[in-house]
């Protein structure tokens, strides 16, 4: 009997003790070892982050003022001499000297108080995106006790945008560098020229291109619908840095290169298409070492980072000369971007473009996309080192019917790790391989596709590669329950790029009795699944009468063009079926979703605009797109009385 009393008791204790133990906090990516502790540590905005060493001063005033951002109050951050002895409730950040943790790993300890480590400012960092990651999620802004210890296995964790298809806006890559640093994603690039998808198979002329960066030593070049100040584009990427984002700028060449045969004709080749640089006219050299001298060159050049891409993505390899000579044209900028004290990364082409001419390895990171333009098993023995970035996972085309218009999350999730291309494979731990990317590619011009179409993409496919690249194999959250967790976190402090409300599906999560003309609200967009609906007493408006707009989006009650309902957005105008009837009052309801956005008047279905085949310039069929993230920030002049406006979630 005694004996059975003390199992019980011994039982008892352990299952007491089991429960006392906190669960591992859900992060991005996950935490890779987490031991539970009892209790909650509260964080206020009377919490002080205390730093020990002043190369921690900038993460420490990051965090700071992040938690400002999602929480309404900043918290003060300051330099001490010892802070293991600060006063409890404080978060302590420190270097320690830990080998294994490596240049990006860091250890938190949660108990009265924080203590985050790491070896350097950028592990440290890193700490503190974990850390808001699991305030965010915990009402009152609690952090469970227990200790972290964490670190990477790749050390480019990355994203590629296509700008030069279509201008996306520098104040958007700001906003995305700081959501790529709230998942620990680091290498950011930025292929800032290219042509689209060639309109018609005999022509160039109705095809575009765009080059999108200023150049004082070429003014023609640069874009006229849409380009970076050189001093913008410097800013964005000292910006980047701090928050441990590596841009890298690529200027691609010889081919995707129609932008330079249009800036000079003789520059292209009429053998391979205009797209192709013609590599035998030494004019062609002179005009690229000018271009890349310019953001090279100087104490505070353009190209601020460590890194500079070439492009050398997809040149012909028909003839045998022109596969040499495509070799020494490539080995050439290699060793020009170096003598600038810059580490060249390049597309890998080097299978396709087989050949004798020696082509720089060393210190050279290649892209690895195809296999059949860059066999990694080759590339590897040739000595370069690999940034896995496979077409049929990772490639992005948004609305082109090839490749993916949004990747498979799952797939990529479960089944991919930096050491797969496409079929062929290496072993993840191999030392060639330094981590993966994904990439939207912009090839279809006049599509549609708006840069809220492509955030929409790039959201789940950056929470996903960044738990594929930090680490290859540890992954224990199955992937539904990460999927559904994933779309709790924030895109990153500050920032609500796919205009989201916090709320239940149908629920109203934001309204307004009476929108006052002229009036600017604090919200500045509903995104995709959310239905705003409005009472409209109308009077007559003149054309292009607005109801709502913000910085990228406008909404009509009264096109320019026609007088019916109608929104604009990337250059765009899209119209319903639908006149404002002077005296008459309606109730007005759009829904908008990632594919079709619909007008509903007095619960009827009005009209729908969804994803339709349309020919571009009568050359040729592609879809259009004609999705909608609602304006709500800057009401408009009009007349008319508008009453109840509501912001729903809905899931259809």
């Amino acid at each position: 009997m005694k004996r059975n009393i003390l199992l019980l008791c011994f039982a008892l204790v352990t299952l007491s003790t089991l429960k006392a133990e906190n669960e591992k906090p859900f992060v991005i990516p996950e935490l890779r070892h987490w031991q539970g502790g009892e209790g909650v540590l509260e964080v206020n905005a009377g919490t002080k982050v205390l730093y020990t060493d002043a190369t921690l001063a900038n993460a420490a005033a990051e965090l700071a003022k992040d938690y400002g951002l999602m929480f309404g109050k900043g918290m003060k951050a300051k330099a001490v001499k010892n802070g293991a002895k600060s006063l409890a409730g404080n978060i302590v950040m420190s270097l320690v000297n830990e080998k294994d943790l490596g240049e990006e790993g860091y250890t938190i300890e949660i108990s009265d108080r924080v203590i985050l480590n790491a070896q350097t400012p950028t592990g440290a960092y890193w700490g503190t995106r974990t850390l808001l990651q699991i305030l965010e999620q915990h009402e009152g802004a609690q952090l469970p006790k227990g200790t972290v210890r964490d670190w990477p296995d790749y050390p480019v964790r990355g994203y590629m945008i296509d700008v030069g298809r279509k201008h996306v806006p520098l104040e958007y890559l700001e906003k995305y560098a700081k959501v790529m640093a709230y998942y620990k994603m680091n290498t950011f690039q930025i292929h800032l020229n290219d042509r689209a998808a060639k309109i018609h198979e005999d022509s160039w002329d109705d095809t575009y291109a765009g080059f999108r960066l200023q150049s004082e030593y070429f003014p023609e070049l640069t874009s006229k619908d849409g380009f970076y100040t050189k001093d913008g584009f410097r800013q964005f990427q000292k910006n980047a840095a701090k928050i441990c984002v590596n841009i890298i700028p690529e200027i691609d060449v010889p081919a995707h290169s129609l932008c330079f045969s249009r800036f000079r004709k003789e520059f292209g080749s009429e053998k391979y298409g205009m797209d192709h640089l013609d590599l035998f006219n030494p004019n062609v050299y002179t005009f690229l070492d000018s271009l890349f001298t310019e953001y090279l060159e100087g104490d505070d050049p353009v190209f601020v980072g460590k890194n500079v891409h070439i492009g050398t993505d997809e040149y012909s390899n028909k003839d045998k000369k022109v596969v040499e000579k495509f070799r020494a044209f490539t080995d050439h900028y290699l060793r020009l971007v170096e003598r600038f004290g810059k580490q060249p990364w390049m597309w890998g082409a080097l299978t396709h473009a087989k050949g004798d001419t020696p082509v720089k390895s060393e210190n050279v990171i290649m892209q690895c996309w195809y296999p059949k333009y860059a066999n990694p098993e080759e590339m590897k023995k040739q000595g370069y080192k690999l940034v896995c970035i496979p077409s049929w996972t990772t490639y992005i085309v948004p609305a082109a019917g090839y490749y993916a218009d949004y990747l498979n999350v799952e797939r990529l999730y479960n089944e991919w790790n930096p050491g797969t291309f496409n079929r062929h494979k290496l072993d993840p731990k191999d030392p060639c391989l330094l981590g993966g990317m994904f990439a939207v590619w912009n090839d279809i011009s006049y599509n549609g596709i708006s840069v809220d179409d492509i955030h929409d993409r790039s959201i789940p496919a950056t929470q996903t590669m960044a738990a594929s690249t930090w680490s290859y194999s540890y992954r224990t959250v199955p992937f539904h329950e990460f999927d559904t967790k994933r779309n709790v976190l924030s895109e990153a402090p500050g920032v609500n790029e796919l205009g989201r409300f916090p709320g239940h599906p149908k629920s109203v999560v934001y309204s307004l009795p009476t929108v006052k003309p002229g009036k600017e609200y604090p919200v500045r967009k509903a995104g995709f699944h959310n239905t705003i609906s409005f009472h409209l007493d109308a009077v007559k408006e003149k054309p292009g009468t607005l109801l709502f707009s913000n910085d990228v989006t406008n909404f009509y009650l009264s096109s320019p063009v026609d007088g019916r309902m109608a929104f604009s957005r990337d250059g765009y105008l899209y119209t319903f079926d639908y006149y404002v009837e002077e005296g008459k009052s309606h109730d007005i309801r759009i829904e908008c979703t990632n594919h079709i956005t619909r007008l509903f008047v007095d619960g009827k279905l009005q009209d729908e605009l969804k994803r339709v085949k349309r020919w571009i310039r009568d050359k040729e069929q592609h879809d259009y797109v004609q999705t909608l993230h609602f304006p709500l920030q800057q009401a408009g002049e009009f007349k008319s009385r508008i009453t109840n406006l509501k912001v729903e979630n809905f899931v259809r």
